[in-house]
């Protein structure tokens, strides 16, 4: 369970070696857009070593790798050998890539004797948001990134500050994630010196129903957390109401400060609580 990850780019040493001190609850080492082509060898093998000899690593380590068919894509998966990755991100995905991608990685995992690896669809092209029922089942997949920056060039349309051009898509990923019990994961927000743009973008995300957010500066990491996590009255409320259910079992439904409570209500009350102890809120 993720509120934030953030990405480090592959060729940057001084952010790898401090991954763990980050606030973020999943590290995104990248390899693919952050990372130039001259510097891809250089940044493999900086993320390996660094993988590798660590001592302590972030909550979560989730690898970037380039596009299924690139020329580094294979030597990209070298890195899952010191099994220190927990997901792969994979750029670009659709119906037809993911199926492909989830066989390659079945035969190199045997070969290798890797355990399995779940993948972080990124899906930034309309072929990628349209298939997304066709897709969303996959066994290998634990959550869908949003990339709207891709997803905008590729619609040739404008990214503004309202984001109403990437609503269609959002929502796309928020359904299909939870009707499939995957975490929806929203794209970054690219102005990193604009704290206000940041926590309103969070907020309608978040009230949309994603569930975490990419950031690409570790400033954005504690707006990003508190708005993804329940909050101190949420946390009470939900207390209250659990203890309400149980101290009376046998009944369906019951009333709390003057609201009707019933099996709906109590099921989002232990969700909460249960995101509260997984990012020790309580």
């Amino acid at each position: 369970m993720f509120r934030s990850l953030l990405f480090i780019p592959g060729n940057n040493p001084s952010m790898i070696q401090n991954a763990d001190i980050f606030m973020a609850d999943g590290i995104i080492f990248d390899l693919e857009d952050a990372v130039s082509i001259s510097e891809k060898n250089n940044a493999r093998n900086l993320i390996k070593h660094y993988l590798d000899n660590s001592s302590v690593l972030p909550k979560q380590v989730v690898l970037r790798v380039n596009s299924f068919g690139s020329e580094w894509f294979i030597k990209d998966l070298e890195i899952l050998k010191t099994k220190k990755v927990n997901y792969l991100l994979v750029p670009k995905l659709d119906y037809e890539s993911l199926n492909t991608i989830s066989s390659f990685l079945s035969d190199f995992e045997e070969k290798e004797k890797l355990e399995e690896t779940k993948i972080i669809a990124l899906v930034e092209t309309a072929k990628g948001i349209t298939e997304m029922s066709l897709f969303a089942q996959n066994n290998r997949l634990m959550g869908v990134l949003l990339g709207a920056e891709d997803l905008t060039n590729d619609l040739e349309i404008k990214r503004t500050e309202t984001s109403l051009e990437i609503f269609y898509a959002r929502s796309q990923v928020i359904y299909f994630c939870r009707a499939n019990n995957l975490i929806a994961i929203d794209t970054p927000y690219t102005d990193i010196n604009n704290i206000d743009g940041l926590k309103t973008d969070c907020k309608y995300a978040y009230g949309l129903g994603m569930k975490a957010k990419a950031a690409i500066h570790p400033n954005q990491l504690e707006i990003i957390n508190d708005i993804f996590s329940p909050t101190k009255e949420e946390i009470e409320w939900a207390k209250a109401i659990i203890k309400l259910s149980e101290e009376n079992p046998e009944k369906g439904a019951f009333q709390y400060r003057g609201k009707m409570i019933d099996k709906p209500i109590i099921e989002r009350a232990k969700k909460i609580i249960q995101k509260a102890e997984i990012f020790n809120l309580l």
